[in-house]
């Protein structure tokens, strides 16, 4: 329970670092071409008629990443069964998509989006401060995207290792 307190604690901190995104609740989600983890072509549109989860994370193999990933494969028959279909997202390339993706043998596709276009469209990519220094990164946030292509929700307060309770409104 104690790492679980910390864990929240820490993303919250983390979360106050980014800004949000310009996109909102009703929106058309904007639509993205890129390839996958192993360099298949993917566009949101052709998932049109199907629920998404589309997330944003920042980087493959870190333990936030991990912890939310993990969280998505533990639960994912439960998402699938919900009507969900899973896609992440983050600025790392297919080949680290691809080691993250059968280290974790997770079952669901990774975007790789190294020119950030994905990111430009969604209001992710960030500046960011971490020890007085600024760079700029990928702020963690999911979009719940219904079968007509809107954004149905949008959650910036994204807890890793609860994300799917975060989705199904288990808290």
């Amino acid at each position: 329970m104690k790492g679980f307190i910390q864990s929240v604690f820490l993303t919250l901190f983390l979360l106050s670092c980014s800004r949000p995104t310009k996109l909102k609740v009703g929106d058309v989600a904007p639509d993205f071409t890129s390839k996958d983890q192993d360099g298949k072509i993917v566009t949101l549109s052709s998932f049109k008629g199907k629920k998404v989860i589309l997330y944003f994370y920042p980087k493959d193999n870190t333990p936030g990443c991990t912890k939310e990933a993990c969280n998505f494969r533990d639960n994912y028959e439960l998402l699938q069964k919900d009507g969900y279909t899973v896609l992440g997202v983050s600025s790392d390339d297919e080949a680290s998509h691809r080691i993250f993706k059968n280290q974790f043998r997770l079952p669901f596709t990774l975007i790789a989006d190294v020119d950030k276009s994905i990111h430009e469209k969604y209001g992710t990519w960030v500046e960011k401060e971490r020890g007085g220094e600024k760079f700029m990164g990928t702020s963690r946030v999911t979009f719940i995207i219904d079968e007509n292509g809107l954004i149905s929700e949008i959650i910036d307060e994204v807890i890793p290792s609860a994300h799917t309770e975060q989705i199904r409104k288990e808290f």
